[in-house]
């Protein structure tokens, strides 16, 4: 293990707050470091303004958003891989209930929608399908591809697809399922949304000048449609629940448990970029020395398993709009931190 030291958390909180103090976001909060470490939480700024000068903590609840397809999506689908229940390599189709006529879209296979490499649709819209009598798989499954099955582009559907697929293979809900195995990892505070609007929960955005702020739901609006329950976003949790996930992951564990799950993800499948790449979920960075993923609200989970690192992110820098370009500094330091081998 290669403990983070006191002056690499002192940049890293000189940098958050510098991010903060140039309105990136309202506040935010980072926990980390190793297994046998004690972490180091930073914090930032406020909540929000609308609750004053309450500052952040590690129990403050934040939306995750993306980071909802590795925290909640991903290691359902490795439990059922684990389980015997589901086959990378098979069509989605055979874990959806029957559909008629033609499905092009449910031909992608789980690896295919695990690397966001399926050709399916990019761009996702379920208020398009509102008074249409099919069920949601069905419709998401007779769109016909739009990409090359193998090249690499961010899609949500698919995950979402992956959450009904779930949900349909269990025959329960998709939080229920989630629940039972966050709690089973320790994780208390974790949960989809929605939360309610509370003094300890992270408002985001407001869409409209004078509407009310998204505060306890779920931001994305896909999700939002969905109740707020999805596999590609709608997961609330803490910096202090996130920091539990990451150490359950990098802990050597059975043949059969997620961190073997961890290390099968962490082998490229795809390039997305020269020197990044995608594995199952979880992109691959710092000289394949880093997996980590992104939430659009501000949201970032870093994990370097062969120095036994970690990282975790939460901001609500989507308060003010769009959020990757000005956390951006914090993202590339944490990326760069854990590199270190």
């Amino acid at each position: 293990m290669t403990a983070i030291t006191d002056a690499e958390a002192a940049r890293l909180h000189e940098t958050l707050t510098a991010v903060v103090d140039d309105g990136a976001a309202p506040g935010g909060v980072i926990v980390c470091g190793t297994l046998d470490q004690q972490p180091h939480v930073l914090t930032a700024g406020v909540i929000a303004p609308e609750l004053g000068g309450t500052a952040p903590d590690e129990t403050t609840v934040y939306d995750l958003a993306s980071l909802t397809k590795v925290v909640a999506t991903w290691p359902m689908i490795g439990q059922a891989i684990t389980q015997g229940r589901v086959d990378l390599d098979a069509p989605v189709r055979d874990y959806l209930p029957p559909m008629a006529g033609k499905a092009p879209s449910s031909e992608a296979t789980v690896r295919q929608l695990l690397t966001h490499t399926s050709g399916l649709r990019a761009s996702t819209r379920l208020d398009q399908y509102r008074g249409e009598t099919a069920p949601l798989h069905e419709l998401l499954c007779r769109e016909p591809l739009e990409g090359t099955p193998g090249e690499h582009r961010y899609i949500n559907r698919g995950y979402i697809l992956l959450g009904l697929a779930l949900t349909h293979l269990y025959r329960r809900p998709l939080d229920e399922i989630a629940a039972d195995m966050w709690r089973g990892m320790g994780l208390r505070a974790t949960q989809f949304g929605p939360v309610g609007r509370r003094a300890d929960v992270a408002p985001t955005e407001a869409r409209l000048p004078g509407a009310p702020r998204i505060w306890g739901a779920a931001h994305d609006e896909n999700a939002a449609l969905l109740g707020g329950v999805a596999g590609h976003a709608g997961v609330f949790s803490t910096a202090a629940d996130l920091a539990v996930y990451a150490q359950q992951l990098l802990r050597p564990a059975p043949e059969d448990g997620l961190g073997a799950w961890l290390r099968t993800s962490v082998e490229p499948q795809t390039t997305i970029d020269p020197g990044i790449e995608r594995g199952l979920s979880w992109i691959i960075g710092g000289g394949r020395q880093v997996a980590y993923h992104h939430g659009w609200t501000g949201t970032s989970l870093y994990l370097a398993p062969t120095s036994g690192r970690y990282l975790v992110l939460c901001t609500n820098a989507v308060y003010g709009g769009a959020a990757r370009t000005r956390i951006r500094p914090v993202r590339d330091l944490a990326l760069k931190m854990l590199s270190v081998t």
